[in-house]
């Protein structure tokens, strides 16, 4: 990132966006096997049979936007930052905005109606399709879809059957930080953080949060092939027990759970953590204040997050909905919020018109990159991976086990 000016504000927001603390997130709408209409398409549920926009008509005069905080921008926050204004100057639509917390909180708002649009990452996307509170897209109505990487289209999180069910808007990894001048070597694996008896034992840092499990459940998959992991959120009861004994040895090196970006980047600052979990854009502002740290992403790869743009089912504005879908990838827009939010913007045209370095930093658009990142994804029952033969634990579980964890 070549901007080392960086409100404090938008970084605030962007880690806020990404805090996804889903409590109840089990609730996935019907099971496969389900003679509904739907189509399963290895999501670990039945999405319901539900039309798609055929045709766009003349905008409704106003579009009602569900939003993580920093993706729908008027330059209220900034006279600088403002991709809102253009997009209602050209369409007619009035953009009205909430923002929300965490992906739990989306999901109960949009459950509420009210609501045409709404910025979805993986451990939503998935319950508000079962639930048949969004519905399919029909991207041949979105001209700049087509200019959307592929490797973030007919995905898990945003699509059943190869039906999508929204536009990908950005994408991010969860990293391994450390301080260069401490940590010696160089870590290349989550071993630095998940070894037993670690010589950095008291410094060690991890993410504050139950998904932090599928960090464990990736890096046993990695190390530990007879548990047969082969999808870090889809455990069984063995697999989550082992992942659970994993965090709890980690638990006993651990110098603080992290979810605040600015505690994370004092922790590296005084020297008080050393190594751990991080995002690109918290790695920024450590080094942009002198901290000398590097942040990595690990020989096993890592978990991450894609977020989606998807339509409700009882939106009132479909219309200027799908004007906004369009808007929010264009190149300028999704240009504009890849910055301000700290990610790799969707749109590969986005990066001619980023700040120099920004698409190098976040490194969109490295297809290679992108196969090593599990973008969260909510746990279900009826197993993500495929398996017919077990249930997997859902996310009441993997909740429960975190405050185990914890202690």
């Amino acid at each position: 990132m070549t901007h080392r000016k960086v409100r404090r504000s938008r970084i605030a927001a962007a880690c806020a966006a990404l805090t996804l603390i889903t409590a109840g997130a089990a609730a996935c709408g019907t099971e496969s096997g389900d003679d509904d209409g739907g189509s399963d398409g290895g999501a670990g549920f039945t999405a319901p049979d539900l039309p798609q926009l055929e045709e766009i008509g003349e905008g409704e005069g106003e579009v009602n936007i569900l939003a993580w905080p920093g993706y729908v921008e008027d330059g209220s926050t900034d006279p600088a930052v403002d991709w809102v204004t253009p997009f209602e100057e050209e369409t007619g639509c009035q953009v009205n905005v909430k923002t929300f917390g965490t992906s739990d909180e989306a999901v109960n708002l949009v459950k509420g109606g009210g609501y045409d649009v709404v910025s979805a990452s993986g451990d939503a996307s998935l319950r508000l399709i079962a639930a048949g509170d969004v519905e399919p897209v029909n991207v041949d109505l979105i001209e700049n879809y087509a200019d959307v990487y592929d490797f973030l289209k007919e995905r898990d999180w945003n699509s059943v059957d190869g039906q999508m069910y929204g536009v990908p808007h950005g994408y991010g990894a969860n990293l391994l930080m450390y301080r260069t001048d401490i940590v010696d070597p160089a870590p290349t694996s989550w071993s630095a953080v998940f070894e037993e008896d670690s010589p950095y034992a008291g410094k060690i840092t991890a993410y504050d949060s139950p998904i932090y499990i599928a960090d464990a459940a990736l890096y046993l998959m990695n190390t530990q092939p007879d548990l047969g992991i082969e999808n870090p959120y889809a455990l069984d009861e063995d697999q989550l027990a082992a992942a659970v004994d994993l965090l709890k040895q980690q638990r006993e090196q651990i110098s603080e759970y992290w979810s605040d970006y600015l505690k994370e980047v004092q922790a590296f600052t005084t020297g008080d953590s050393v190594v751990g979990t991080t995002w690109q854009v918290i790695a920024n502002v450590a080094q942009g204040e002198n901290v000398p740290v590097e942040a990595i992403l690990p020989d096993e790869g890592s978990t991450g997050w894609s977020d989606t743009w998807m339509v409700t089912t009882e939106s009132e504005n479909k219309n200027c909905a799908y004007m906004w879908l369009n808007h929010i990838i264009s190149p300028e827009a999704n240009a504009a919020v890849s910055e301000y939010f700290g990610e790799a913007p969707a749109n590969p045209k986005a990066c001619d018109i980023a700040s120099e370095g920004h698409c190098e930093t976040y490194n969109a658009g490295d297809e290679e990159f992108a196969e090593k990142l599990w973008y969260w994804t909510t746990p279900v029952e009826d197993c993500l991976d495929g398996r017919t033969d077990v249930k997997c634990t859902d996310y009441g579980a993997w909740t429960q086990a975190w405050t185990e964890v914890k202690g």
